[in-house]
């Protein structure tokens, strides 16, 4: 009798088969501790009965399987590691309008950027840790913060401060703009540089920072026949507000330059901040 040689089964190619869609293939690599956060990373260790987890989690469950509590050790699964290698995911953030798909391994770091991804509340005045589209967002700032917003691409921001030698740090005021079938923040501040008092206005733009590049803006404050201009991009809320702040990517006012714009023997702080915003060309 002949015997014939058979080639070793792949595992991987077999698991393939045997699963029903991709439903199920997803749900069979992932982590028992944390399937609802991302699939499995490359190394995937099972414990003597069999029960998988990532090696991410190990130390979460002290060694021990959460499943049937036997020791884990440093058994790996090669087989369902294969199978994860192979195995493409969509964006978390399909259901907001992302149609990109990626293989498992790189599925975290696209969702760390993806474009769909919810943007934080670009509110200053407190740790809101509301998330959500723009539209949402815009609604939330004038329904939950009592943020006014205007419509147009022009804006005339009045700042008064009867005691303008008492600066809390980030004292702030935020204005919503409706321009060009965009929403932009204009953020208008006080606060401590160093020991030294300082007033800065900035913009951000309610949106990607890709998109923020196809806008620019000026600002200017002034009195007493002297003004100060500051013309720039507005940035994107992706970026914090504190991020833009520290950066000092806006127009800054001295106090002692705002207290002689504020005029009236510098008793009361009086600044009148004008601007516009403006598509630029070929955008």
């Amino acid at each position: 009798m002949t015997m014939g040689y058979s080639e070793p089964l792949d595992w991987a190619n077999v698991a393939l088969s045997s699963l029903s869609g991709l439903n199920d293939l997803h749900s069979s690599v992932q982590c028992v501790l944390s399937q609802r956060d991302a699939p499995f990373i490359p190394l995937i260790l099972q414990c003597p009965n069999g029960h998988t987890i990532c090696s991410s989690c190990k130390h979460r469950v002290e060694n021990h399987c959460p499943t049937c509590r036997q020791e884990l050790g440093n058994i790996r699964c090669l087989a369902l590691e294969k199978v994860a290698e192979q195995l493409q995911l969509p964006c978390k953030y399909q259901s907001m309008g992302c149609t990109e798909i990626h293989p498992y391994k790189n599925k975290l770091k696209h969702e760390e950027l993806c474009r769909f991804r919810p943007y934080n509340c670009p509110y200053a005045g407190s740790e809101c840790l509301i998330t959500g589209d723009v539209p949402f967002l815009v609604s939330h700032l004038i329904n939950d913060h009592k943020v006014d917003l205007h419509e147009g691409c022009t804006f005339n921001h009045r700042y008064v401060k009867p005691n303008p030698y008492e600066v809390e740090n980030a004292t702030w005021m935020l204005t919503v703009f409706k321009c060009f079938g965009q929403h932009f923040c204009l953020h208008f501040e006080a606060f401590l540089l160093g020991m030294a008092p300082v007033y800065m206005a900035f913009l951000r733009f309610m949106g990607e920072e890709s998109e923020a590049q196809g806008f620019g803006y000026s600002l200017e404050v002034g009195g007493g026949g002297r003004k100060l201009t500051w013309q720039g991009t507005p940035r994107s809320i992706r970026d914090s507000h504190r991020k833009v702040r520290d950066s000092f990517d806006g127009l800054i006012i001295h106090r002692n330059m705002a207290l002689f714009f504020s005029g009236g023997g510098r008793q009361e702080l009086k600044l009148r901040v004008t601007g516009r915003i403006w598509r630029e060309q070929g955008q």
